[in-house]
């Protein structure tokens, strides 16, 4: 009797906000108003084409090219983030210096800066007669107005995404979790291995989700750096951007919606591995 009456009050605990119907109707009702019903129009306003305009358009080898850059860059981008954001993450947290906390503002810095003059700043550095392009060139290195532009304006604009999401964690972690791993005989690399990473792994995962998903959307950046040519620096914003100037609306949402779809299947994928993990961390 006393196990069922503990049982019941464990799932009627109190708290601050309403009971599990309420707020997750209210969660619902919100997400129905802010994302659901603006991405649905994305959905009709394509289907409104037809099956086979709808693939010619959103698969055009334009597009395809336009997609595999989008997405690869990204990707590139995030996992430069992922190491590097680790690294800056563990300075900040793991070692007092002077002048900490301007390097800290500095690591938010692209959230308060506006992309395009990102963009600007970028490309004339990064141009052949910039400031670090004109050492690059005589070697034949040329950054600007190629992928690699692009994926280093995506490494600007995502870093702070990964190092916002460890550094929480790392600080919880604490030193005593390394040291006890150390008292019993692991080296450092075993301790990075089979004990921070396994304990950051979420958060890092997460981070490196958040940099990848800004780096697929990201426009404003991007353009100045990229030199927008199609099938070759042309990104998959920009596509839809120049659909919408020549008026033809039902093409920018296919490709918008291939786009989306694409996106939440990736970010769904990564959401997975990352309740995988937590699974596995807490065994």
């Amino acid at each position: 009797m006393t196990t069922t009456i503990a049982l019941k009050r464990g799932w009627r605990r109190p708290a601050v906000l309403p009971g599990f119907p309420a707020a997750f109707g209210l969660t619902i009702g919100w997400l129905t108003l802010i994302v659901l019903i603006p991405v649905s129009t994305i959905f009709l306003k394509s289907a409104g084409m037809g099956w086979h305009e709808f693939l010619a358009v959103g698969f055009s080898p334009r597009a395809l090219a336009a997609y595999r850059l989008s997405f690869g860059t990204a990707a590139a981008a995030g996992l430069v983030n992922a190491f590097f954001g680790l690294i800056v993450a563990w300075v900040l947290v793991r070692y007092p210096f002077p002048g900490k906390q301007v390097v800290s503002a500095l690591v938010d810095l692209p959230f308060a800066l506006p992309t395009a003059v990102a963009g600007i700043a970028l490309t004339a550095l990064y141009a052949p007669n910039g400031w670090i392009g004109q050492f690059l060139a005589p070697l034949g290195i040329k950054v600007a107005f190629t992928p690699i532009g692009i994926v280093i304006a995506l490494v600007f604009i995502g870093l702070p995404f990964v190092v916002r999401s460890v550094e929480p964690v790392l600080a919880d972690l604490g030193n005593d979790v390394e040291e006890a791993a150390a008292t019993l005989g692991a080296n450092r690399p075993q301790i990075m291995a089979r004990v921070i990473l396994p304990a950051i792994g979420p958060a890092l995962l997460t981070g490196f989700a958040m940099a990848f998903a800004r780096g697929v959307g990201e426009y404003g950046s991007v353009i100045f750096i990229a030199g927008n040519m199609p099938g070759r620096t042309e990104i998959a914003p920009l596509l839809i951007v120049t659909q919408l100037e020549q008026y033809e609306v039902a093409a920018a949402t296919a490709i918008a919606t291939i786009m989306m779809l694409a996106s939440f299947a990736i970010l769904l994928l990564i959401n997975l591995i990352q309740a995988w993990t937590r699974v596995r961390g807490a065994e």
